[in-house]
């Protein structure tokens, strides 16, 4: 941690520079302070090892992998967009790479015939998977971030991240990967090492948008759509990992939303996750595992908080798993929302089979419907509750429940809007009396260091003081 710390107050220095880009056709003109590291890059292209630092408001391309080396550093400032002339593009990382995108002039990752189309690749309209170009499992843009187990910061912001993923080549496959393995937009894998997402957008994976296999987190406020074909959790984590999932909005996932094992033996440490006042919508109808399909999920060892999330049509509800069991006397939950539109929703709130616990502030009580609760219950019993079908509307400003048609195929943004109506029953039915875990607080520089937002009382990403999730 000592060593890990100083290489990043030796890049504060740098920093200090502030840096103004010139007006271009396809530059934005940007005079806040920005972060730097190294030298400027020169080319608009890059290719094999690349370190220093793209300047705001430019464009860059990469088309095949794109190596950051142990020790070395690759920043984006803001208004950058990094685009895809390949599939085959990759961003291997061995050392740091920082995205430094702001709400007002985010950066991109994706590929360049997505960016210059959007109305043609990212749709907001119901569209059959199979000919849905955001969920199709092939013809990914660019092979997302690929960590390898000595690389020590990850640190995304305001940054769009569409159509990543792909298969793993049979010639050079990443470190982690055998060949033909579905690329994650983001493999994490340094116990002792940092990942910082917040802010940021992500369309269209192949599979997980996180997988992390050791690390200290913190993934917070960001918007995920389209998750996946038919195979992939949105954050995924493993042993040795610890931080917090919070304030995401997480909507047509193929698997699950969050989740957390203590899977592996990646490091010394167990997996430690808090996930809180998220919304996750339609999640997990794709998932080839008709087990699978979770918006929140904790297994095999793995503990924390699950407070103050909403659920709304999503395939299964809170899943604590009984074999391999998850920490069951430390995961602690409560105070979420659950709708559904269908039968088939409303009796797995509660996941027959699994050992989730109701809790007396879940919305709806499970008094009213869980057999033999609070005093007799069995976990993991099939109950059936039509009475809750449509029932409990989180009341969103714009989105339509009851939902008509297949459930399944609201699994986009759009223009939609997921913050509360003044009558919602979210409002104020929260717990706060836990703490983020915090666990990036060590990389406290003024650029760099996460923007952590506590508990609400207010349910869901958006709560009305409007601390939580930015992007609407």
């Amino acid at each position: 941690m000592k060593k890990f710390y100083y290489v990043l107050s030796s890049l504060a220095i740098v920093a200090m520079c502030f840096s103004s880009c010139k007006k271009t056709e396809d530059q934005a003109v940007i005079s806040e302070p920005q972060f730097q590291s190294g030298q400027t890059i020169s080319s608009d292209t890059l290719s094999g090892s690349v370190k220093g630092t793209m300047e705001s408001g430019k464009t860059y391309y990469f088309k095949d992998q794109v190596i950051v080396n142990a020790g070395d550093t690759l920043v984006m400032q803001s208004g950058v967009k990094l685009l895809s002339l390949s599939p085959n593009a990759q961003l291997i990382v061995k050392g740091a790479f920082v995205s430094l995108g702001t709400k007002d002039h985010p950066n991109w990752i994706t590929g360049v015939d997505a960016f210059n189309n959007p109305s043609k690749y990212k749709l907001k309209s119901l569209q059959d998977p199979n000919t849905d170009p955001g969920l199709m499992p092939s013809g990914k843009m660019w092979g997302g971030i690929q960590c390898e187990a000595t690389t020590t910061l990850i640190d995304i912001k305001w940054t769009h991240l569409d159509f990543a993923g792909g298969t793993a080549s049979t010639d050079n496959p990443p470190a982690g990967y055998k060949s033909g393995d579905d690329l994650f937009c983001i493999l994490f894998q340094n116990p002792d090492g940092f990942l910082i997402l917040e802010d940021s957008w992500i369309y269209g994976t192949t599979t997980d948008v996180c997988r992390v296999n050791g690390g200290k987190i913190h993934i917070m406020r960001n918007t995920v759509e389209k998750l996946a074909y038919n195979d992939g959790d949105c954050f995924n984590v493993k042993n040795s990992t610890t931080g917090d999932m919070a304030y995401n909005l997480i909507i047509g996932t193929a698997k699950g939303g969050t989740k957390a094992s203590n899977k592996g033996t990646y490091g010394s440490v167990q997996t430690t996750i808090n996930m809180y006042n998220n919304t996750y919508i339609s999640g997990g109808w794709r998932s080839v595992d008709p087990d699978r399909g979770a918006n929140v999920n904790y297994e095999q060892g793995a503990r924390g908080n699950a407070y103050n999330n909403i659920f709304v049509n999503c395939k299964t509800g809170l899943r604590i798993l009984e074999n391999p069991a998850a920490d069951t006397n430390n995961c602690h939950y409560g105070y979420n929302l659950s709708y559904g539109d269908t039968i088939t929703v409303v009796n797995a709130f509660y996941p027959p089979t699994h050992i989730t616990h109701p809790t007396d502030h879940d919305i709806p009580n499970p008094a009213s419907f869980y057999p033999g609760y609070p005093n007799s219950y069995k976990l993991g019993q099939v109950y059936d509750a039509p009475s809750l079908v449509g029932k409990n509307n989180p009341q969103f400003k714009n989105f339509p429940l009851p939902v008509t048609g297949v459930i399944s195929l609201y699994n986009f943004q759009g223009d939609y809007d997921f913050h509360l109506n003044s009558n919602s029953p979210a409002i104020g039915a929260g717990y706060t009396a836990f703490t983020p875990i915090d666990a990036t607080a060590p990389v406290s520089n003024s650029y760099l260091k996460a923007t952590v937002t506590p508990p609400n009382m207010d349910l869901g990403a958006f709560p009305t003081d409007g601390s939580g999730n930015q992007h609407q």
